[in-house]
């Protein structure tokens, strides 16, 4: 039997808070492959700076490609400006034979590509030949070849394209002996690359086009660059030539750090998106100054040293960054920099102080914690300098013990779904909490759902379903019923990363399936939305501004809770919220079915014009467990439709575990 309930919209009892669309924001980071997947390159370790960890004297992901009996392979200091090593091949005129390096990777037939090579050979090796192979049936795709006119090192560019499609392919960088002939000495047949990359002419800046696209798609307002891997980033590594850049350490994750989006490409993606950038500062090996001088670097005017090293970089007129971040997960002892509350409030004045010199027009935003002990320090001596204070709110079995196989799979999903109780709970307790200082706003710079354990991917929290979706879409009706409060959200991430990432690229070693080493389903390069992606665009595309005041009436649920931190007995199974738009002439409402089962419901828009014709946005699936793959890509998404409704009340049935909008047109 289908289950009922009822919905009262009160048009005339509208918030006055305005819905700020900084709450749909997103997340970048320097995470696993979080930087692989969105950018465009396709090629690893391009500068070489990776040890040979897997074959004696060849970097990283690169392997040897040679019919040389005599063939050497080295890594040597870099070029003049360079860090890391730069890739020696020597090969022999005895040998009459090749030597290169190769790259496996997945490339599209009908882009061209741009590429770039530094190196310098010895005098009587005079080309290094391209090569573009079909692994699988050694199907040649492409062959070019590069004259090296210097002993040098120089810059080559050149360009390519390709028969077809590869999704196996496998790069060939080398020289050759044959039919040349020369004296074998200490000195002869040497070839050294220090970089070597391609670019897709359909690429954003260096970002692959349908991640920028599917970016763009979910109108983001703000992006954030963040995350634990900033707590131990100098910034300054990190702009000008990336020939220049030197090698960093992302001590956060254990590898090197993505050298080629620094500052100016992260702000360039916000600009191409047309969302303000957040970025968040080093506070915790960095220093006051080094923070100021990044924002010298973004805002400062030409004349000032930070803002003439960023023309010399090529960006001559400030990009007016207005907010920074001080401090991220400061609060937890996986953190560079990790503190009590008291030595970060100290620390933050400090920063807050040299950067506003800086910029006195800059918004800051200090790291807060969902203990409130934390938060009073930090207000107490820091408030003052602050106008935001931050939340990290990932939702997880975690808060419920939840972490054994022996709870039913119904009681997993109602604690999951319970997301907008628990973000409710420390929504509360930081609204008690910021009583006393008016001026600071709350900013939840990282949410998401987050499962544990995966017995599949030791390590990795469990892939994003439908039952992921819904529960951030909960969520996010808990932002907007906080609209006072609550001024920007960052979901975490924006691309693959973890498998929280809401735009995934492939099959890389953080998404749905396994293993580390993208490729083996053979649809690399298929880019995608999670359930909860979509549920995030369906969101962020409506017209909405200010809150309407909702009653709702319908069953509920409850659950066993073994750590007693939120409420888990009677929980609406409807959460509903509803909002208008500047005009008055669109009423929305959004409302999450947590139920197993069907509900009927019954929408009553009062005191609104409502002119009968109204759109509906509906993601739902066959089961809470249903994913989005590469070979599905599309199981779950949004679908719409429009219809003219005759009278009130408005009777719409809603499928089992599902999201809807209600557009209501006036």
């Amino acid at each position: 039997m289908t289950k009922s309930a009822s919905v009262q919209i009160n048009g005339d009892q509208i918030g006055k808070e305005r819905i700020h669309p900084f709450i749909f924001g997103h997340f970048v980071e320097d995470i696993r492959d979080h930087m692989d997947a969105m950018l465009a390159y396709g090629l690893q370790d391009m500068d070489f700076e990776h040890e040979d960890l897997k074959i004696k004297g060849v970097s990283g992901s690169w392997l040897p490609f040679t019919n040389g009996r005599h063939t050497q392979f080295a890594l040597e200091p870099a070029a003049p400006k360079h860090s890391g090593h730069s890739q020696k091949i020597r090969i022999f005129s005895d040998d009459d034979g090749y030597g290169g390096i190769a790259q496996k990777l997945s490339v599209r037939g009908s882009v061209t590509y741009h590429f770039q090579l530094f190196a310098r050979a010895s005098i009587e090796i005079n080309e290094v030949k391209l090569e573009m192979i079909d692994k699988h049936t050694q199907e040649k795709l492409m062959q070019t070849t590069i004259p090296i006119d210097s002993h040098d090192w120089k810059e080559y560019k050149g360009q390519f394209s390709l028969e077809r499609d590869c999704c196996e392919a496998e790069l060939r960088i080398f020289i050759s002996s044959e039919d040349k002939g020369w004296k074998d000495s200490v000195a002869t047949g040497m070839l050294w690359i220090d970089h070597f990359s391609m670019l897709p002419e359909d690429s954003v800046g260096i970002v692959k086009k349908q991640v920028f696209d599917m970016s763009q798609d979910l109108n983001a307002g703000i992006m954030r660059l963040g995350g634990n891997y900033i707590s131990a980033y100098h910034w300054e590594h990190g702009v000008g030539s990336v020939y220049e850049r030197p090698v960093m350490l992302n001590e956060a994750w254990d590898t090197l750090a993505c050298k080629y989006f620094g500052t100016d490409e992260f702000l360039a993606f916000c600009e191409e998106l047309g969302v303000a950038p957040q970025i968040c500062v080093n506070d915790g090996s960095g220093s006051p100054e080094e923070a100021a001088r990044w924002v010298e670097y973004c805002n400062g005017e030409e004349t000032t040293p930070m803002g003439a090293l960023r023309a010399q970089n090529g960006h001559k007129s400030p990009y007016g960054v207005k907010y920074w971040e001080i401090g991220n997960e400061v609060w937890g002892n996986w953190q560079v920099g990790h503190c009590t509350a008291e030595a970060f409030a100290n620390r933050c004045v400090r920063f807050a102080k040299a950067m506003k010199a800086a910029d006195p027009n800059i918004v800051l935003l200090a790291c807060g914690h969902t203990d409130p002990e934390w938060n009073k320090t930090v207000l107490q001596m820091a408030g003052n300098y602050i106008d935001y204070l931050t939340l990290h709110i990932y939702q997880g079995y975690g808060h419920f013990g939840y972490i054994n196989k022996e709870v039913s799979q119904a009681d997993k999903y109602r604690a999951i779904v319970s997301y907008p109780e628990v973000t409710h709970r420390f929504l509360n307790e930081i609204r008690e909490t910021l009583k006393d200082y008016p001026h600071v706003k709350l900013a939840v710079t990282e949410y998401n759902t987050m499962y544990y354990p995966n017995n599949i991917r030791k390590g990795l929290p469990n892939e994003h379903t439908l039952e992921a979706a819904i529960a951030n879409a909960g969520n996010l009706n808990e932002f907007i019923r906080n609209c006072d409060l609550i001024e920007i959200g960052n979901f975490s991430d924006l691309v693959n990363g973890w498998l929280g990432g809401c735009i995934r690229v492939g099959d890389h070693y953080a998404d749905q399936f396994r293993g580390k080493e993208p490729g083996w389903s053979g649809k690399p390069d298929v880019v995608y939305g999670t359930p909860t992606y979509h549920v995030l665009k369906l969101y962020a595309n409506r017209d909405i501004a200010y809150l309407v005041e909702t009653q709702v009436e319908c069953d509920s649920f409850c659950f066993s809770n073994q750590h007693n931190r939120v409420q888990t007995d009677k929980l609406p199974e409807l959460d509903v919220v509803s909002c208008i738009n500047e005009s008055r002439d669109v009423m929305t409402v959004f409302i999450v079915n947590r139920s197993l089962e069907d509900v009927t419901v019954d929408l009553y828009p009062n005191a609104f014009h409502f002119n009968g014709r109204m759109k509906v946005g509906e993601i739902t699936g066959p089961d809470i467990n249903c994913i989005n793959d590469v070979f599905n890509p599309e199981a779950i998404t949004c679908h719409y439709e429009t219809f003219e409704i005759d009278g009130a009340p408005i009777n719409y049935l809603l499928k089992a575990h599902s999201i809807y909008t209600f557009e209501l047109m006036g």
